[in-house]
């Protein structure tokens, strides 16, 4: 089974996509906070990465640049989630500049999202 890491501030936005994506039968961890993700990372290898780009401290960007540099996650798939209308260039210039697979609106529909998983793993 699949393991995805759902990184994001919000609980409820955490608590929705561990249930469909538990659904959908992957197995499912979260964090609230991108230093709580690169703990977890260090212990636990995951399939893919869902990062919310908006937290406070450290924010998605600045996590993903943090799991770039240690050797025991430097390869896990990485998807940012935005709930923001964001300018689409620079999102897509931050992933690319990260080494991120892109990123997907909290607004898009669970099949969309779906999607986009099974294309990165």
């Amino acid at each position: 089974m699949k393991k995805i890491l759902v990184v994001d501030d919000d609980r409820a936005i955490r608590d929705l996509l561990k249930e469909k994506l538990e659904n959908s039968k992957y197995a499912v961890i979260t964090a609230s906070s991108g230093e709580e993700a690169l703990a977890i990372c260090k212990d636990s290898p995951v399939d893919l990465i869902l990062l919310d780009i908006a937290m406070p401290q450290m924010d998605g960007y600045q996590t993903c640049g943090k799991l770039r540099e240690d050797h025991a996650a430097c390869d896990m798939p990485v998807l940012f989630l935005t709930g923001k209308e964001l300018a689409p260039e620079g999102v897509t210039e931050h992933c690319r500049n990260l080494g991120a697979c892109g990123h997907i609106s909290k607004l898009s529909t669970l099949k969309e999202l779906l999607a986009k998983i099974e294309e990165i793993i």
